[in-house]
């Protein structure tokens, strides 16, 4: 086994435990277990629809990468595309979102598919979608590379990863290097060990735009996510009273009017 194939093995292992969102699902019916982590994550996350744009679907063929509890998926699938396909690395994140495409009475094509070496023909796809997905993938760029194959010339990818130089990687930093008397250690360091999945990784602009260097035209935007705001379940991972302390003192008013470019969600719009 290739050093990348075992850390992809981690990562999908990390994630097969529990799917992203899945801490905020609750309910006793299967339809309120999912509504409610549609709920907790629009409420948190409202900039999705306007990133995502679900509407401009309709009568298109739609790829989604890396399709978690389902949530974004259902939305694509509800603006009645000509198509739609759906992966992502775990079992797990397959069988919550075929259950509830079911109870919406929806059909996608969903499968286990690595991002890295999609099971696709070129040219497959009018829009490409995937949000938080290929930061985790140990070959980021040679995913990116699959979205640019599976793309028809002029159709649109949407794609989300984390940006280097964030909120969340500066309170992690603190936590883990300057805490821990190592001040110089890497921001790249620390999100590789303490955000998420083993291995992630997060860009700044122009290394994103890089990645997407192969497409006609780049469209970049730094959002601040709720993990900068620590709104929400935050940092269940980093729990402890320094946490508690910063959840209750965080001065969210002036981190919207100071630190937009700061953000740790760096949005895409790439166009082939």
């Amino acid at each position: 086994m290739t050093a990348e194939e075992s850390q992809k093995l981690k990562v999908k292992e990390f994630w097969n435990v529990k799917s992203c969102g899945e801490r905020y699902a609750e309910g006793q019916s299967d339809k309120d277990y999912y509504e409610s982590e549609s709920r907790s994550r629009y409420e948190l996350e409202p900039y999705i629809f306007d990133f995502a744009k679900f509407h401009e679907g309709e009568g298109k063929d739609i790829l989604e990468i890396g399709i978690g509890m389902g949530a974004d998926h259902v939305e694509w699938a509800k603006c009645h595309p000509k198509s739609i396909a759906g992966v992502d690395l775990t079992p797990r994140a397959i069988e919550h979102t075929k259950k509830r495409l079911a109870l919406y009475g929806l059909r996608s094509d969903v499968r286990e598919a690595d991002a890295e070496k999609l099971p696709f023909e070129d040219n497959s796809f009018d829009v490409v979608y995937s949000w938080g997905v290929l930061h985790h993938s140990p070959n980021t760029p040679r995913a990116v590379e699959e979205v640019f194959r599976v793309l028809r010339t002029c159709g649109v990818a949407r794609i989300m990863v984390y940006h280097k130089y964030s909120l969340t990687g500066y309170m992690l930093w603190i936590r883990y290097g300057l805490l821990k008397l190592r001040p110089f250690r890497s921001l790249r360091d620390i999100y590789n060990n303490h955000l998420e999945s083993p291995g992630t990784k997060a860009y700044s602009i122009d290394e994103a735009r890089a990645m997407f260097s192969r497409f006609s035209e780049v469209n970049t935007r730094v959002q601040l996510s709720f993990g900068d705001l620590l709104e929400g379940d935050v940092g269940e991972r980093h729990r402890g009273v320094l946490l508690s302390v910063a959840k209750r003192l965080w001065p969210r008013k002036i981190v919207r009017r100071l630190f937009n470019n700061h953000g740790l969600l760096l949005l895409i719009e790439a166009r082939k």
